[in-house]
């Protein structure tokens, strides 16, 4: 059995007054696709969020319970969060590269991390990028601006920028939501690579995507873990009616 790399036990989250998390205890198995699945407003980018601190910067956020990586609680008071968010590398709905060259946006991790000499970055750079499969479609553009490049093409160089600082852990935020089919289809066959050597949580509305893409998936609904399970028994046999009512497509 895959050790568990994220587990949360008895996590709320209340932004003010509202509580958008209710008690989730979850084990997110490491060197796995877990897909975080449920209708809008049910809690998945918050519940993501959770596992690199980024909600700490809403105001008004409030947290308890316990989120373990390699059972070290990342809420304790002596956590770096940089270095936390080093280890947890997120990617966005919608591409964000930097205004840079395609080099400078991979090598912008490791130029902050350390002092790092140009040889070295420029291994990190082919390594990241080949492992983001983009490598042969940039190699002769790294000099270009990430502008330039295609919306697939700027979402895998974004993965690769998170690739860059060497993570344990990617967490996706629909990260399809604004590709076309095609580039979609190459997002979804790299998760299946990222794997091998990371834990890898994707928030998702697509039921196919998650079907397709995920080894495990979390229904929430209303900000609570209403079933959670390996994605053939989720979408073949959910033992909650509410799973079933949703993949079935009777409210979403």
């Amino acid at each position: 059995m895959t050790e568990a790399k994220i587990q949360t036990r008895g996590l709320n989250l209340w932004f003010g007054r509202k509580q958008v998390l209710e008690n989730i205890d979850l084990d997110i198995l490491a060197n796995s696709v877990t897909a975080i699945m449920g209708p809008s407003g049910c809690g998945k980018s918050t519940f993501i969020r959770v596992l690199n601190r980024m909600n700490d910067i809403t105001l008004g956020c409030r947290i308890t319970g316990s989120v373990l990586i390699d059972n070290e609680d990342i809420y304790s008071p002596s956590t770096d969060v940089v270095k936390l968010r080093t280890r947890v590398g997120m990617v966005f709905q919608k591409p964000n590269p930097f205004p840079k060259s395609v080099y400078d946006n991979v090598a912008f991790g490791p130029r902050i991390q350390r002092r790092t000499s140009k040889k070295e970055l420029d291994v990190i750079v082919e390594e990241s990028l080949k492992g983001a499969a983009l490598w042969d479609e940039v190699k002769d553009r790294l000099n270009d601006s990430a502008l330039d490049l295609s919306g697939g093409q700027q979402q895998r160089l974004c993965i690769a920028r998170a690739l860059a600082v060497k993570p344990e852990v990617i967490l996706m935020d629909e990260p399809c939501s604004a590709l076309d089919p095609s580039a979609t289809a190459k997002i979804e066959q790299l998760m299946a690579e990222l794997k091998k050597k990371y834990t890898v949580v994707i928030v998702t509305h697509n039921m196919q995507q998650a079907a397709r893409v995920s080894d495990y998936t979390a229904f929430l609904y209303v900000g609570k873990l209403v079933e959670y399970d390996l994605t053939d028994d989720i979408f073949e046999n959910p033992k909650n009616r509410l799973t079933e009512n949703y993949i079935t497509g009777r409210f979403g």
